[in-house]
Formats: structure tokens, sequence, C-alpha cells
């Protein structure tokens, strides 16, 4: 697995877990440290935690493990350092406060989106070629074929009960 493609499973298993403003770093013609640094935010320290343990759970089943780790009992900054990908999370506030994007602004930086890509979609209707003529307007179209419409059932008219009368019947005398 190549370091880019790592640094973009990383990113994959972040926004699983709803990651916000996801930047990938390439350091490679800046700096020996590391190839690439995924950088990303959550909104909360339970938020941190568990966009880090996603990474760490999706890259093990690939059988990819961290060489370091740091921040994981503060859960304000946690880093895993996979040696060519390093993984920034941090909290909102905290990652404002660092500015790691401005220390290492020599990088290319590439922001990712959570949106899957947009498939191409081919067209329902061929297109004319060039030089066919057009209908002419006031043409009839065609009526399309509509099915007959099903014989309703005859509905039941709905009687209504015996009115009773407002005065009190008398008894018939013996």
């Amino acid at each position: 697995m190549t370091s880019r493609h790592l640094a973009k499973k990383i990113a994959e298993f972040a926004f699983s877990i709803k990651a916000s403003d996801v930047q990938l770093l390439d350091l490679r013609k800046v700096s020996d440290v590391a190839d690439f640094f995924v950088i990303c935010s959550a909104d909360s320290d339970t938020q941190v935690k568990a966009i880090a343990d996603a990474v760490l759970d999706g890259l093990a089943e690939s059988d990819v493990h961290p060489w370091h780790r740091e921040g994981v009992t503060q859960k304000q900054w946690i880093l895993l350092d996979f040696v060519d990908v390093v993984v920034h999370v941090f909290h909102k506030d905290v990652r404002r406060f660092y500015g790691l994007e401005n220390l290492w602004g020599d990088a290319k930086i590439e922001t990712l989106d959570d949106k899957p890509p947009t498939p191409q979609i081919k067209a329902a209707i061929p297109l004319k070629k060039a030089g066919t003529p057009l209908k002419k307007a006031g043409t009839p179209r065609k009526k399309a074929a509509v099915p007959p419409k099903k014989a309703a059932a005859p509905r039941k008219k709905a009687v209504a009960p015996p009115k009773k009368s407002a005065a009190p019947r008398k008894r018939a005398k013996k």
C-alpha cells in the first residue's frame, strides 16, 4: 500500500465518524519527517477518540498498525504515527490554536470532502447529429396510449338511523 493510498484510507475512516475539515498535507518535497499528514477536526473529546479508534480499527483489518501514538488519554489532540503517514485528530479549538497547516505552509494541501464522486450519467436520449432538421413548430405530437379506466364499483348509500321526535311520548290510556 502506497503512502498516498494509506492517507486516503485514513481519511475515509475519519469521515465514517463525521470528522470535519479533513486535509491531506503532502510533505514529500518539504521534509523527511513523513510523506503525508492527515489532519482532521472533531467537535468533542469523545469524537476525537472515536475518530482515532475508527482509524486504528479500520487499518488493523489490513494488518497496518501505528508505530507510535500520543494524546489518547487527553483526547484533545491524538497523534497516530504510521511512519510514512502521520494522523492528527484535533478538537476544533486546539486545531485553531496550533495551526499545523500554517507551520507546514510549504506543503501541498489537499482538502478532502466526504461526498462520494458523482457518477457519470449517460444520455438517455441520443443527441441529434449536426445538420439534421428539427421538427417544425406546430407539428402535432402523437398521443400516448392511455389504458382504459376501470369501472368504479357502485357505492352504497348511507342510511341514516330513524329520527327521534323531540316531544316525549304519551302513554295510551286503557
